[in-house]
């Protein structure tokens, strides 16, 4: 019961029905707005994918994925996805996207190693989408024009359903706020990496944290990374490391920091060797989906990952992703949640 968060007199805004209508509008609305805003087309994706090929998205490295036998192909091996990082960028190459277009689709994925409470369920869904970019692109520049724009379809999405639900006040600043992993770092040398993300999201309201999964100056990382599609070994143009990041806003009902989105520019050839290296985990460069990349039959790209449960959740001023989405809880979680007058589908 540690990662659930009470919130003291909370009471749903809307009801049921109007909850289930809200999500749909939500989903619709901001799909399309980020499909206009970064030239996105939706692409079909899969459930799972076969494994040993590299495809998999490995998360931060520790967690399981669901996997299963194929009768017909011999029993060999599947899993469920974690994410699809490293499959859209095969689909860039296989549609012929080409730079300033790209694509993006319902992510639906099972994570069994989720630690279970308020922001995190079994189930994932998400918006993945992936972009490809020139050369001279791949640079801070990008990252940041990037983000600020999926912001604004945030921004036109909260006023959407405000404007539908007079109820729901609008609550997130005009801007989004860049800060780099190890500034924060200085700015609160005490705190730990998520006590920063809670205290700068508090004053802000919108933060983008830019450089996750390299090492900082004290020799830790903000948060741990794959090594093999979010570039966050190479300089930028702030004097640090990393082109990649977070969208992490606050969350007045839960009164802590909501991360909405991770997104970065995606590793080349040479940043993807020396990242596995780093990692101890130069074996990862003969699977397909690195080979791929090597030899360069993959377009440069930037892409990521927006919750589409997370959003719905902030957006209808909700304190439970269980308000939002049917999956599985602990007994006691939802014994608690009753009490407290938060309705768990």
């Amino acid at each position: 019961m540690s990662y659930l968060i009470i919130p003291k007199g909370y009471s749903p805004k809307l009801y049921a029905m109007q909850t289930e209508q809200g999500i749909k509008q939500i989903k619709d609305f901001f799909q399309q707005n980020l499909a206009t805003e970064l030239h996105l087309r939706r692409v079909t994706a899969p459930l799972f994918v076969l494994k040993g090929l590299g495809i998999n998205d490995d998360l931060s490295g520790g967690e399981r994925p669901v996997s299963f036998a194929i009768k017909d192909l011999q029993d060999a091996k599947a899993e469920v996805v974690h994410s699809l990082a490293k499959w859209k960028r095969l689909s860039l190459a296989e549609y012929g996207i080409q730079p300033g277009y790209g694509i993006y689709t319902d992510m639906n994925a099972i994570r069994a190693d989720e630690e279970l409470g308020n922001l995190h369920s079994l189930y994932v869904d998400q918006w993945d989408w992936e972009r490809v970019i020139g050369t001279d692109e791949r640079n801070l520049e990008t990252l940041k024009n990037i983000a600020s724009r999926i912001y604004s379809a945030i921004l036109r999405t909260e006023y959407m359903i405000s404007e539908i639900y007079p109820v729901l006040k609008p609550a997130l600043p005009r801007e989004i706020h860049f800060i780099h992993s190890e500034e924060l770092r200085q700015r609160y040398p005490d705190l730990s990496p998520k006590e920063r993300e809670d205290a700068i999201a508090k004053e802000y309201g919108a933060v983008f944290i830019i450089g996750i999964g390299g090492k900082l100056s004290d020799g830790k990382v903000h948060d741990h990374r794959a090594p093999d599609y979010d570039d966050w070994s190479s300089p930028n143009s702030d004097g640090y490391f990393g082109l990649n990041g977070d969208i992490i806003v606050w969350n007045h009902i839960l009164s802590r920091a909501f991360e909405l989105s991770s997104m970065g520019i995606r590793v080349d050839s040479e940043t993807l060797l020396k990242q596995l290296k780093e990692c101890g985990a130069e074996e990862r460069a003969k699977l397909y989906f690195h080979q791929r990349l090597l030899s360069g039959e993959l377009p440069l790209s930037i892409g990521g990952g927006i919750g589409q449960s997370r959003l719905c959740m902030l957006l209808l001023q909700k304190a439970h992703i269980g308000e939002i989405q049917a999956s599985i809880w602990p007994e006691e979680m939802v014994k608690e949640c009753k009490k407290a007058n938060i309705p768990i589908i």
